[in-house]
């Protein structure tokens, strides 16, 4: 799943081969669907340096059969296809729920799989990644993989089905059969997403995930929002090293600049992308947009200026939204914006501390006024990280 105007990073330093995910999507109704029938963390250990083998056998994952998947996707029949990219196709299919065997459409789990294309090893080591990762972490704001295939050349991942696709489709798509995010949905999601990523930093799992973007955050019916495609994730530093020297892969607009100046990946690398995703679901414009006038074809760069004035803060924010949310709240999540996107990393908050300063605006907004106009105040309770939720109590009328 991919945004359409943000190329892939090919090479930095030092070089490498091609990523072959670009994830250009056209998926309409989803790409993996249902809710998630876990509830809790779980955190199994993840040992460096794993060979194929100790990955495939480790995992919880079931191993399917090419026949079964051709089989639960009705021979990977065109219009069973949901999505399509550089990696190959993403099918729509059906199981049983007790056993996961194939089953007719309509009748138990709905299931994407997600069919690789056979060419070039950088696939193969993606396909294996995510097995790796996504086979031993377990958290409700990451998507669910049920499955694999490795037979002959083919490889495949069989995921769970979330049926209002990519925050891509609903955030940038101006269609007149999908309906603009709501604010309050746009804060959900964006508060599912910091949980995820939070998660992946905390101590007991340590990942770096490294391509957050809207194309790789799902959403299922109620907008809960999952982290997908965990081909680019890597382990973080252990011992007394600061950060994990890695060829410079991701998405352009999205990658904080001191790794692609240095190839140097940390979690405020994660943090940094996370600022990124938040302008585009505050303003409903992408990272990248060639079709934008020259100064505002980057995103960050454009909008950075406009996020500490009240006055000015609109011009950001997404018209289509405009009188659903108070210029106090739309300030406090440009706060957090701007301290993502520090360009010192040192400067950049925790996943952790983005997290509960969300969760206290959400709080604040919850206990407040039912009124949805963004001139209406609200008694807001204080913030306990005033770094990121900030302390100021006054708003226009």
């Amino acid at each position: 799943m991919g945004c359409c105007f943000s190329a892939r990073i090919k090479a930095e330093s030092p070089p490498r081969k091609d990523r072959n995910s670009s994830h250009d999507s056209k998926e309409e109704d989803g790409l993996m669907g249902g809710s998630s029938k876990f509830s809790t963390a779980s955190v199994p250990p993840t040992p460096k340096h794993r060979t194929e083998g100790e990955i495939l056998q480790s995992s919880d994952l079931k191993n399917f059969t090419y026949n079964e998947l051709r089989t639960a996707t009705r021979n990977f029949r065109p219009d069973s296809m949901v999505g399509e990219g550089g990696f190959g196709g993403v099918f729509k299919g059906w199981l049983d729920e007790q056993t996961l065997a194939p089953a007719k459409p309509g009748i138990g789990i709905v299931i994407a799989v997600k069919k690789l294309n056979q060419e070039g090893s950088q696939g193969h080591n993606e396909w294996l990644t995510e097995i790796n990762f996504l086979g031993q972490l377990h958290h409700p704001n990451l998507v669910k993989l049920i499955g694999y295939c490795l037979e002959d050349e083919q490889r495949l991942l069989v995921y769970e089905f979330l049926t209002k696709g990519s925050l891509d489709n609903h955030l940038f798509r101006r269609t007149t059969h999908v309906e603009p995010l709501s604010w309050s949905n746009r804060m959900k999601i964006v508060l599912d997403a910091a949980k995820g990523l939070a998660f992946l930093h905390s101590d007991g799992v340590k990942v770096i995930y490294r391509d957050l973007k809207a194309s790789n955050i799902l959403l299922d019916s109620n907008f809960n929002a999952k982290l997908s495609d965990f081909g680019l994730a890597k382990e973080g530093p252990s011992g007394d090293r600061s950060h994990v020297s890695t060829r410079v892969m991701g998405t352009y607009g999205y990658a904080a600049p001191e790794y692609m100046a240095t190839g140097h990946l940390t979690k405020k690398s994660d943090v940094y992308t996370f600022g990124v995703v938040l302008l585009e679901i505050m303003s409903g414009k992408r990272a990248l947009d060639r079709n934008r006038p020259g100064r505002e074809q980057n995103l960050v760069e454009w909008a950075k200026p406009y996020l500490s004035s009240k006055r000015r803060i609109f011009q950001v924010m997404d018209a289509r939204i405009e009188g659903q949310y108070l210029v106090r709240e739309a300030m406090k999540v440009a706060k957090i914006a701007i301290q993502c996107l520090s360009v010192e990393p040192r400067f950049r908050p925790t996943m952790a501390d983005v997290v509960r300063a969300l969760e206290q605006l959400q709080d604040s907004s919850d206990t407040g006024s039912t009124s949805s106009s963004s001139t209406v105040p609200r008694q807001h309770k204080r913030s306990t990280n005033e770094s990121l939720n900030g302390a100021d109590s006054s708003e226009p009328r």
